[in-house]
């Protein structure tokens, strides 16, 4: 599969069944219980800070273990596995000095995710698999000032983020990505950065990919961390012409439903989600059974809401089992047609006309 027909084949695959993605890479790197010198591995046996926690560095020092829980997503019926670079960026990377380690370790990840997709897609040409090149947030947002005296306080700046997101899209698709997943989205502001640099780096390198969108609404009110309304920020990244636009994480499948309804009725793209296997308990674990999770989202399918569907924290390869079984009857949502009119944004969604 050339990059010339990915987005054929992606959407060709679209259009015939729900997509299913695949669950969270943490929750199942936990249960290697992994300890400093396993993390540093014989490379980075004498870093000088510890390393212990950087689950990206995984990808250089324990690549057989991150390439096996690819393909136990394959295994359990992922069409879409997502790469091991949730931070891999030179902002997130700075935590652990390694930001000049930033390119090498995107480039890794893509390649382990990419080899696993390839061998499933072998065993079933029918049925193809693709690689999403994993863009996560940061741990710096710029819309909010992290000094509660001093609200016009920024740690970071918008042409930084661009710089890094440019670097990191760059190395997933040497990788050999199919998709760039721009996930988690807390911040608008950020995934614009992320947007803009993406779309710059497809004009530079001569490659245009799909591009999936994925939000966080962070919690019942209904708002990203930055304030917007899933409304409001589907208007702020629409210019994106995405492929799917959509929800993940912080949420239970029982909580986000009104919210992905809400994208479901205004947005011209595929609808996404991958909620958590419920909210975290007293102990920061996840509750929800496999069961409980498919019972929970397939009436999101039954109800023609989505076009791909998968888990975040506290899923594994079983939760994706289950949901995968559970939608297998049902066609994907069908793309809605949207009266042009001007949608603006800001919190909140403006519609004139």
């Amino acid at each position: 599969m050339t990059k010339t027909d990915i987005s054929q084949v992606l959407d060709r695959a679209a259009s015939e069944r729900i997509l299913i993605i695949d669950g969270a890479m943490g929750t199942m790197i936990q249960r290697h219980n992994l300890d400093e010198a396993g993390y540093r591995g014989q490379r980075f046996a004498d870093w000088p800070r510890d390393v212990k926690g950087n689950n990206d560095l995984l990808v250089l020092t324990q690549p057989a273990i991150i390439q096996d829980i690819h393909e136990q997503y394959l295994e359990a019926g992922a069409d879409i596995v997502e790469t091991n670079t949730f931070n891999a960026q030179r902002i997130s990377m700075a935590d652990y000095g390694m930001e000049d380690l930033s390119y090498e370790i995107n480039v890794a990840a893509a390649k382990l995710a990419r080899a696993a997709c390839d061998k499933y897609t072998s065993l079933t040409p029918n049925k193809p698999r693709f690689v999403a090149g994993a863009v996560g947030p940061t741990n710096r947002t710029a819309s909010i000032s992290p000094d509660v005296n001093n609200p016009g306080f920024r740690n970071v700046s918008f042409d930084e983020l661009r710089d890094a997101y440019k670097e990191q899209v760059r190395a997933l698709i040497e990788g050999g990505s199919h998709i760039i997943l721009i996930e988690t989205i807390f911040d608008t502001l950020n995934a614009k950065a992320a947007g803009l640099a993406t779309l710059e780096t497809f004009e530079e390198v001569g490659v245009t990919l799909p591009v999936m969108i994925s939000g966080t609404i962070t919690d019942r009110s209904g708002r990203t961390l930055s304030g917007q309304t899933p409304e409001a920020f589907w208007y702020s990244m629409r210019h994106l012409k995405p492929f799917s636009i959509g929800l993940n994480c912080a949420l239970g499948a029982d909580l986000m439903r009104p919210y992905l309804a809400e994208l479901s009725h205004i947005a011209d793209a595929r609808i996404s989600a991958y909620p958590n296997a419920g909210l975290p308990n007293a102990m920061g674990g996840y509750d929800e059974t496999p069961d409980d999770m498919a019972c929970a989202t397939e009436p999101w399918a039954k109800d023609g809401l989505i076009n791909v569907i998968g888990g975040c924290c506290g899923s594994t390869p079983d939760h994706i089992r289950h949901i995968a079984e559970h939608v297998a009857q049902y066609p994907p949502r069908q793309i809605p047609e949207i009266a042009p009119k001007l949608r603006l944004s800001g919190l909140e969604p403006f519609v004139h006309g």
